[in-house]
């Protein structure tokens, strides 16, 4: 039942964030390689992309990847949630009937990889349909997925199995685990400042490593991997550009996180009460 009210959650809070999450994705792909001044500048920041994408793509295009967006919310936090609470539960985060700040972290670091890692596949989809755009905004790699099911067909049938799994050594995991409601309203909106701070540049390679076009035996284009992209994005773009999408991030992980504990407390409640 954990790991159902964990996922039940994340979808709700997904919902009303999804359309920063295709914010932040046009951004951080928005220059790919290039050095700064040498591209076009379709999204200049947070609301301006907002609206940019509204006005060209159209209202609905801010909730482009919002299937594959809620089935990966209810499969990444439902095992992340999910698996951090049966540890919990089972006594392995704490010493002497107190909890332990060491054991707390290993369990969250290893319900938060274990997460992403599985539902890696639909990350990696929703990351292509919400790249998508008219040719005129266009950044990045352009797919032609016509939707969640025909992406993960045409993958598979290209680059068997493991091709669904591309760019899943770029997942950053990350929980948060307070309990009652206040607390998750507090830590949520404080936490994310650290979080974004300290995982943007790792989600804009995870981004970028996702949605790059690869050859016929899956192998990328443009990056080798994690460390490669890091270099080449730093070298081509500077430093800064490892920040892309900062803003889009914070709005979009501060409502995220507050939304999906407090969804989460509630389903808990509920459920302990029923």
């Amino acid at each position: 039942m954990d790991f159902l009210l964990g996922g039940l959650a994340a979808c709700g809070a997904c919902i009303f964030t999804n359309p920063l999450e295709v914010v932040k994705t046009r951004m951080q792909l928005q220059g790919e390689l290039r050095s700064r001044g040498t591209y076009k500048v379709h999204y200049r920041n947070v609301f301006h992309a907002a609206h940019t994408i509204w006005k060209m793509d159209g209202l609905l295009a801010l909730q482009k990847g919002l299937l594959p967006g809620l089935l990966y919310q209810f499969c990444m936090n439902g095992v992340r949630l999910g698996s951090y609470a049966m540890l919990d539960s089972a006594g392995y985060t704490r010493t002497g009937g107190r909890v332990s700040a060491g054991k707390s972290t290993v369990a969250g670091a290893l319900a938060g990889v274990l997460g992403p890692l599985m539902a890696s596949p639909i990350y990696m989809v929703k990351t292509h349909l919400q790249a998508q755009s008219t040719a005129n905004i266009a950044v990045g790699h352009q797919y032609r997925h016509q939707g969640m099911m025909d992406a993960l067909i045409n993958i598979y049938r290209q680059h068997g199995v493991m091709g669904l799994w591309r760019g899943s050594t770029s997942a950053v995991p990350r929980l948060l685990q307070p309990d009652g409601l206040l607390e998750p309203l507090v830590a949520g909106m404080v936490s994310s400042l650290f979080t974004v701070f300290a995982v943007t540049p790792f989600d804009v390679v995870s981004t970028r490593l996702y949605n790059q076009p690869v050859d016929r035996q899956g192998k990328g284009l443009f990056y080798a991997g994690n460390l490669d992209c890091f270099t080449k994005t730093a070298r081509k773009e500077g430093l800064s550009s490892l920040y892309k999408g900062t803003g889009a991030s914070y709005f979009r992980l501060g409502p995220h996180t507050v939304l999906s504990l407090f969804f989460w407390d509630k389903l808990r409640t509920v459920y302990q009460e029923g």
